[in-house]
């Protein structure tokens, strides 16, 4: 070591002078003149070697010191490194980014600061996307535990349970779970608002209808229901659900029974109002409160505090105003039934029940042997049958009165036909001649509205199984006679055609001129005189017909057939007439049915009477 260090010491220039290194070269010029002062001074071999040797330990000291500084340095990058490379692991594997090369550090740089600072970046890069992922999760966090308190029906920030950022699962999975959840949250948060809304809603109309304070009902459930603050949420809890679903329950339960209430009281306030004839503006006063009379789907539709107690009070003060009024008007009440009852039978052509006719009803009232109103319930039921049996007979009816018009127009016609002056130029004569024309239309539709008449009256006979009865008779039977009676009329027309044959072959005989005899004899000539007694005969005969044909009328409301009925014009006697007066029998038969008797005298003088009963019924 020492001839070593000799040899350095010695052959230092010439290292120096060849370049060895940097360090050495800056060194050499102190070991020229170190060498120099020792051998001015005179320093011994053994001195020099010892020199030397210090000189040698103390570089290799510093350069030990160097190594070891350097051997630190490298042992902090190595630690340095690690430690980043395992904060890059852990953020990666907490981002979900372990599998991805975007994150690794490169191995193959030769330099440790490069790598270091590489993993530095990298470190800051992942650090940043933590505490990006780490917001997210706390903004969700946050937002979750908002929504669960008002779920829970707590504060908010009362939550003691771990925040998803103090945990190591920040990936895109966890966030996307707690998104996902939050949805769920958001979406029960909007029902639980939604039914919040609908019962506040029902409440507020129940609380209309029935008169209650809304705002106090409210608060006994939550203060916060009813007041606009935005600073303050809606209450959504379990609890406020519950106590709203309560309040409506006993809400609607309230209102059930006070709709039973009033209904109870309204009930017999319509009764009153119909039978008693209420005006209108006494009614209008309680209209709202009779709607609760109406469908349980249009009930919803009940005014404002109509259900409300002071409302209920009011109506059964007004049924018991009208009860005592009405004990003071029964008799008008029973009396007026009584002639809607006339009034309806009257309109059938029937009797109406004499059980219940005024003067009974009267005297029943006042001797107290009957209740009013049990009489007054006995006339409505005679009333709703009344009702009922006009709608069954209506269209019976109607072919009646049809048949009554036609017999109306026939008498018409008949008339017509014997007026002198039907032939003039005037425009009552053109319109009388129109109305020929269609009446004779309609009186060949008699036998057909005659037959489809008795059918519909022969089927509601047989279907209610009793009579139709029409003025007291039976209306087929008077349908038959009728028929009958239409049916001599034909055959009295067809004899009364033969009789004009006759008359006029008669005629022509008399105005033939007479062959007279000579003045001389006596009895011979060829003039044939009618005797006096076959004369007689034909006008006696003539006078018969004249009587008896039920299409013939006497000329004077006065006359008889054994007086006027001579006297009547050829002319009168040969114009054939239509059934005018079986028409007007037609009117009598409906009106007096009892005398079913067919007197075609009788019919003859009544021909006047009979037509201002068929304008009657008609």
């Amino acid at each position: 070591m020492g001839e070593l260090a000799a040899e350095l010491l010695y052959n230092m220039a010439p290292l120096a002078l060849s370049g060895g290194g940097a360090e050495v070269g800056s060194c050499a010029p102190l070991l020229a003149e170190l060498r120099q002062l020792w051998g001015e001074i005179g320093k011994s071999r053994e001195e020099r070697e010892r020199m030397v040797h210090e000189l040698e330990a103390e570089c290799t000291r510093v350069y030990r010191r160097k190594v070891d500084e350097a051997t630190g340095e490298r042992a902090l990058l190595h630690q340095s490194l690690a430690a980043s490379e395992a904060e890059i692991a852990a953020l990666t594997a907490a981002l979900g980014a372990e599998n991805s090369t975007q994150f690794k550090v490169n191995k193959w740089t030769v330099s440790l600061n490069e790598r270091v600072s590489s993993a530095t970046a990298l470190l800051e890069e992942l650090r940043a996307m933590r505490a990006e992922r780490s917001k997210q999760f706390s903004d969700i966090r946050s937002e979750i535990e908002k929504i669960s308190a008002e779920i829970a029906g707590r504060s908010h920030g009362q939550d003691t349970s771990p925040r998803a950022g103090d945990g190591h699962d920040l990936t895109i999975r966890r966030l996307g779970e707690y998104r996902a959840r939050l949805s769920t949250l958001q979406k029960e948060k909007s029902d639980r608002l939604h039914k919040v809304l609908e019962h506040v809603t029902e409440v507020h109309s129940l609380c209309d209808v029935l008169g209650e304070d809304f705002i106090a009902i409210v608060n006994e459930v939550h203060p916060g229901l009813h007041e606009a603050d935005p600073g303050k949420p809606t209450s959504i809890s379990d609890t406020t659900l519950t106590r709203l679903s309560q309040v409506v329950a006993m809400l609607t339960s309230e209102k059930a029974k006070r709709a039973a209430m009033l209904r109870e009281a309204v009930v017999p306030l319509v009764e009153l109002w119909d039978l008693m004839d209420s005006p209108a503006e006494e009614r209008r006063g309680f209209q709202k409160a009779a709607a609760v009379l109406k469908p349980a789907k249009e009930e919803v539709l009940l005014s404002s505090g109509v259900l409300s107690m002071a409302s209920i009070k009011k109506t059964e003060e007004e049924v018991e105003r009208l009860t005592r009024l009405k004990a003071g008007r029964m008799k008008e009440l029973v009396l007026k039934r009584r002639l809607e009852l006339e009034n309806i039978c009257r309109s059938m052509h029937v009797e109406p029940d004499a059980s219940t006719v005024p003067e009974k009803s009267i005297a029943l009232i006042d001797s107290g042997l009957v209740n009013p109103s049990e009489l007054m319930a006995s006339i409505d039921d005679q009333i709703a049958k009344a009702k009922e049996e006009h709608q069954s007979r209506k269209d019976i009816m109607e072919k009646i009165n049809k048949w009554l018009l036609a017999c109306e127009e026939e008498k018409w016609l008949d008339d017509h036909n014997v007026d002198e002056n039907r032939f003039s130029t005037g425009r009552t004569a053109r319109m009388n001649l129109k109305r020929a024309e269609k009446a004779r239309v309609i009186i060949m539709k008699i036998p057909a509205i005659v037959d489809n008449l008795m059918s519909r009256t022969l089927a509601w006979e047989s279907e209610r199984k009793k009579p139709f009865l029409y003025d007291g008779a039976r209306l087929v039977a008077v349908l038959e006679e009728h028929k009958q009676a239409r049916l001599r009329q034909e055959e009295e027309r067809r004899r009364l055609r033969e009789q004009k044959k006759l008359r006029t072959l008669f005629s022509e005989k008399e105005t033939m001129p007479r062959l007279k005899r000579p003045s001389g004899s006596g009895g011979g000539g060829f003039s044939r005189t009618p005797e006096p007694g076959s004369m007689n005969r034909k006008r006696v005969d003539a006078g018969r017909l004249t009587c008896s044909a039920p299409s013939m009328r006497s000329s004077s409301s006065g006359s008889s057939c054994g007086g006027g009925g001579g006297g009547r014009s050829s002319a009168e006697l040969d114009r054939p007439r239509s059934s005018a007066a079986g028409a007007g029998r037609c009117g009598e038969l409906l009106q007096g049915a009892r005398r079913l008797s067919f007197n075609y005298v009788a019919v003859a003088k009544a021909g006047g009477g009979m037509s201002s009963s068929l304008a009657s019924l008609s």
